[in-house]
């Protein structure tokens, strides 16, 4: 009569250990990906109602866009410290300084912030992309999960446990972002650890995987950008082109980098106190700076960019040459102020935008391929990690006939921007470290 009970315990002491093991971040990544979906709608219907009134009143940016910016500064340092920026950095801050920044970097409050603050600033205009907050979200959702491990598990192995859960976290919300799961995996390995544990990559991909079955499940099975068809053979001019675009973008792209890592070296020194001093004020300014341009440049630096580089992608969208220009300095003007806001989308749409000024010089060449070429090589040049960019615009675009191509570009645009500036996440997250 006791082997019945004895197999029964043992039974439940198993079936424990496997919630422990995998049930926590299954559960957590299927959260991501519905919040990630979420999100994502919530972000698009932002920017859709800005787009509508500001196509009836076209100055109404130079008014909602410095409210905004000011509003937006205000009660991210007020209510939402750590929320701010990107949100890669905090992640890598976190996985790299152990479970202290935790608690501080990877919180619901700071979850809610981010996606509540990102949204105002969709709503004003803001040139910010939704990948990089998704990622910070998918982080602190899956790090919160860690409650339910018992206080002995949590102790164990040197905050071992937290690391994994903000590590799964991450790359299911780059993954149920872009709907690119392979992506998330090689993010996960090049960006955020630089190295692979065998004894976690099986739980990682299971929770990128259930991400991407919630995304797909949801939006149904797409491409980030469509597919593009390549017809005939390829150019001879293209090995001409891949060494072009890979340094242009390297250079606008380490430009970028540094430019966002060196403010207090090209900012007057009266600005960079002003800045210290009225944050507030600094973001309103920001937000008057990205209004101009939005306005001068017909709308087109405003939001994430997706629109206009999908529409040059698929050739309906005619941007002159000053594009990548004026959405590389709206960019700058989102970013500096402090606001929650990604750099993924935007830069793909700065990439895009070199490309399409490019054709003027390779006229021979089909234009979706130069802007490809050109998403990767700008995207490439401002994270430095050449095979995460190569690999979600691959998955985004469909674009497996430009395999060689797309890698090249990468390689030689992340090189040439490391003589500007080094990776920009991680120098931004030694600033977290070092609190």
């Amino acid at each position: 009569m006791r082997v019945p009970g004895f197999i029964d315990r043992r039974t439940l002491l198993r079936a424990r250990r496997l919630w422990l093991h995998y049930g926590a971040f299954w559960l957590g990544a299927v959260a991501t990906g519905l919040v990630a979906v979420l999100y994502a709608r919530l972000i698009d219907f932002g920017y859709n109602n800005f787009l509508r009134v500001t196509a009836v009143y076209w100055w109404l940016p130079l008014l909602i866009t410095p409210a905004i910016g000011a509003f937006g500064v205000w009660v991210t340092r007020r209510f939402f410290p750590g929320a701010e920026g990107s949100g890669i950095p905090q992640v890598i801050a976190m996985l790299h300084d152990g479970r202290d920044l935790g608690p501080k970097l990877l919180t619901i409050r700071i979850l809610v912030g981010k996606i509540a603050v990102s949204f105002l600033s969709i709503l004003g205009g803001f040139t910010i992309g939704r990948e990089g907050p998704t990622i910070h979200v998918g982080a602190a959702l899956m790090f919160s999960l860690r409650r339910f491990y018992p206080a002995r598990v949590r102790s164990m192995r040197g905050g071992a446990l937290e690391r994994n859960l903000a590590l799964a976290g991450a790359a299911a919300g780059l993954s149920a972002a872009f709907n690119a799961p392979l992506a998330g995996v090689v993010f996960a390995i090049e960006e955020l650890t630089r190295s692979f544990e065998q004894r976690t990559s099986g739980v990682l991909i299971t929770a990128i995987i259930f991400a991407g079955i919630v995304s797909l499940g949801l939006q149904g099975n797409y491409t980030y950008f469509g597919t593009i068809d390549f017809s005939g053979h390829f150019p001879e001019s293209l090995a001409l082109a891949v060494i072009l675009l890979g340094v242009v973008t390297g250079i606008a792209g380490g430009i970028f980098c540094w430019l966002l890592l060196n403010t207090q070296r090209w900012m007057p020194a009266q600005l960079v106190s002003w800045r210290q001093a009225r944050p507030v004020a600094f973001g309103a300014a920001c937000g008057l700076v990205i209004a101009v341009i939005g306005v001068a440049a017909g709308g087109h630096t405003f939001g994430s960019g997706y629109a206009e580089a999908r529409g040059m992608l698929e050739g309906g969208s005619q941007l002159g040459a000053s594009y990548p220009l004026l959405k590389m300095a709206s960019m700058i003007g989102s970013y500096l102020p402090g606001a929650p806001g990604g750099l993924f989308a935007p830069s793909l749409a700065i990439g895009a935008g070199i490309g399409n000024a490019l054709h003027l010089v390779f006229g021979g060449m089909q234009l979706p391929m130069l802007i490809a070429l050109g998403m990767v090589g700008y995207l490439a040049a401002v994270t430095q990690s050449p095979i995460t960019a190569f690999v979600i615009v691959i998955e985004m675009i469909n674009g497996h006939a430009l395999v060689l191509s797309l890698m090249a570009t990468a390689l030689i645009s992340s090189q040439v921007s490391k003589l500007f500036a080094p990776p920009l996440y991680e120098a931004l997250a030694h600033k977290y470290m070092s609190k």
